[in-house]
């Protein structure tokens, strides 16, 4: 399993890994699971897997949604299956809540308490960010996907981590070796940054373009993750493409700080200081995989 910030070559690492251990590519990028977004979501073309077969990329139409829980159910059988045939499933992506469901299961969701709502919805009234406010010391993660201003949603998230949880149904069956990215600082954001122009000029407006002339709405949940929420303010000329590029280089660079401290709160991870694509790192991450 390969995790890290966006940026940090987790692909490269992941194919290396599979080419040198006999495996398969299993996504858990929560943008990559959609047809039709690739540029934007980083997906590896398909000449260059190297001939890798790589699971759970383009499963979703655009118009659907693929919770954390209905991610793992899809992808606890597709490891089966590879492990079934003799291959090594290689996990790489970004979406730690797709990960942490997969590996560790989710517990079953509480009802309602309709006390608790009524006191939330009341303290919405007089500080309309105290939701918001409450919820990212509670979830961080959840706090990221849900808008401050969409308060049914944000009520219910509280209720869910302020609630007794549960137990949980862990991924057994499986070795699990873990290996995180954390090149330098510096050098991650300058790939960022670089990596995002290279979008905009290499067909992230026209492919936005294309998905809402399909019909796609422009606040369907795909469109409003990183590079194509900008994309849609460019092609609706809420906002130049220069200053929409900027903006999402911030966004972006601010999204990798919370992947680096989420995943530096999960168990049992070594981590590798680099990029994916080092030659050194890819050894060292190979050795890991044999233990």
């Amino acid at each position: 399993m390969i995790c890290g910030p966006t940026g940090s070559g987790k692909s490269a690492l992941a194919l290396f890994l599979a080419s040198e251990l006999g495996g398969e590519i299993v996504n858990y990028d929560s943008v990559q699971v959609y047809r039709g977004l690739d540029v934007g979501s980083a997906k590896t073309p398909p000449a260059e897997r190297r001939g890798i077969p790589h699971h759970l990329i383009d499963v979703l139409a655009p118009a659907e949604e693929l919770s954390a829980g209905a991610y793992a159910r899809l992808a606890r059988p597709v490891l089966r299956e590879i492990a079934e045939r003799g291959r090594l499933p290689v996990l790489v992506g970004g979406t730690g809540f797709y990960l942490r469901a997969l590996l560790d299961g989710l517990s079953p969701a509480p009802p309602r308490d309709p006390a608790l709502r009524k006191r939330l919805a009341e303290s919405a009234q007089r500080r309309p960010t105290a939701l918001h406010r409450l919820l990212r010391h509670l979830d961080p993660e959840a706090a990221r996907r849900i808008h401050p201003n969409d308060g049914q949603k944000l009520i219910r998230a509280i209720e869910l981590a302020r609630a007794e949880r549960l137990p949980r149904d862990p991924l057994t069956g499986f070795r699990i070796v873990k290996i995180a990215l954390n090149p330098d600082r510096k050098q991650l954001y300058a790939r960022i940054n670089q990596r995002t122009e290279q979008m905009f000029a290499g067909g992230l407006l026209e492919e936005t373009e294309s998905l809402l002339r399909a019909g796609l709405p422009a606040d369907a949940k795909p469109l409003q993750t990183l590079g194509y929420r900008q994309a849609v303010q460019v092609l609706t000329r809420q906002t130049p493409i220069a200053q929409a590029i900027l903006e999402c280089q911030t966004k972006t660079r601010q999204y990798a700080k919370r992947q680096l401290t989420w995943f530096r709160a999960e168990r049992d991870i070594t981590w590798l200081e680099g990029f994916g694509d080092d030659p050194h790192l890819q050894l060292t991450a190979r050795s890991l995989s044999k233990l």
